[in-house]
């Protein structure tokens, strides 16, 4: 896992991961950092029809639609684009350590 949020992260795999400040999400992947990753299993969708589901939950489908339509400007977009490359590379299961650390409570 360190790999992936190294590479991710855009460092060495050898490199210590040390908390970040929070930066903006980009889908460059040299300017990614681990809070995003986070961000994804703590932001809901605000509108549509998956609206308060998790980022991380949503069905690969609907994220690949949003890649081959455009992703949303701003920050909900570039979660979006992020989730959608951990799914399509089958890496959602690294978001399993980060779904621990922040249970969601059932409305």
């Amino acid at each position: 896992m360190r790999a992936v949020l190294g590479y991710l992260a855009g460092t060495s795999p050898h490199d210590p991961v040390t908390p970040f400040a929070l930066a903006p999400v980009t889908t460059d992947r040299h300017d990614m950092k681990p809070e995003h990753l986070e961000l994804l299993v703590t932001r809901v969708m605000p509108y549509g029809k998956y609206k308060g589901r998790l980022i991380a939950d949503l069905p690969g489908p609907y994220l690949n639609w949003y890649a081959n339509k455009g992703f949303p400007p701003g920050e909900i977009g570039q979660l979006l684009a992020l989730m959608q490359e951990i799914d399509h590379n089958g890496l959602s299961s690294l978001l399993e350590p980060l779904r621990k650390l922040h249970p969601r409570e059932e409305p």
